[in-house]
């Protein structure tokens, strides 16, 4: 079962060593379709058994518009620069509830097909733990946020087979491959190359088909997290819409 993962007793160590003032930031992320909802979905089921207080934050609500995110120039480069609003998201939201606990704010949130904002109401209170999911939360410019980080680990052979195969992106499997394989794989390229975010994270979570895993049931993660190094008591040093090109 997830509850007795070494990634779960991480986190729960964590908690218990952090200041009762604040709340737990944990950071999971890897490459587009590479199960990251999945994980943190399971690790939350996991911890609220455990009575603990959760928030979970899906990154993709903090998209850019498609006119910003995406442009015909160097989609990738495009797209990795420019994907997410990290910086209204962290001091709007996610940095406020982990230093407090709690948070009651409207923020400007994209639906990942949408043309323009819609407002969205985050609504926290004495929260133990955050959970925050989504691509390239590993740049260096973020990594200092997060008390523990997880990377979700997968091909992009598998990853490419998931998106088709539940119509990511609201795409054909066409269209989906032909998004996947020009904009959203290379940016993830970029990021593996500029950022490394596998040695970044804390821990590695496997959750690739070709090792026999798929995200399908709870037993996917069971025994598949593993210590990238021994330093999980220190910090480490979106279905989005199909690219117009």
């Amino acid at each position: 079962m997830l509850e007795d993962a070494s990634v779960i007793s991480a986190i729960l160590d964590k908690r218990e060593a952090l200041s009762p003032e604040r709340a737990l930031l944990v950071g999971i992320s890897g490459i587009d379709a590479s199960g990251k909802g999945f994980v943190a979905a399971r690790i939350a089921e996991s911890l609220k058994k455990r009575g603990i207080r959760l928030a979970v934050i899906n990154v993709d609500g903090w998209l850019n518009l498609p006119h910003v995110r995406f442009h015909r120039q160097n989609p990738a480069r495009h797209f990795y620069e420019n994907a997410v609003r990290f910086d209204e998201m962290f001091e709007q939201v996610v940095l406020p509830l982990r230093d407090t606990r709690s948070i009651n704010v409207e923020s400007d949130f994209a639906e990942e097909s949408a043309t323009t904002f819609r407002k969205h109401r985050y609504d926290f209170h004495k929260i133990d733990i955050v959970i925050l999911e989504g691509i390239f939360l590993l740049k260096p410019a973020h990594r200092h946020h997060f008390d523990l980080t997880i990377w979700i680990d997968c091909s992009f052979a598998t990853a490419l087979r998931r998106a088709v195969k539940r119509c990511q992106e609201n795409l054909s499997p066409r269209e989906a491959e032909h998004a996947f394989e020009t904009t959203f794989f290379p940016a993830q390229r970029i990021h593996l190359a500029r950022d490394d975010p596998r040695s970044a994270a804390h821990m590695i979570v496997a959750n690739d088909a070709v090792a026999g895993i798929d995200d399908a049931g709870l037993r996917l993660c069971q025994n598949a997290a593993r210590p990238l190094r021994r330093r999980i008591s220190g910090r480490p040093h979106a279905k989005r819409r199909r690219p117009e090109i």
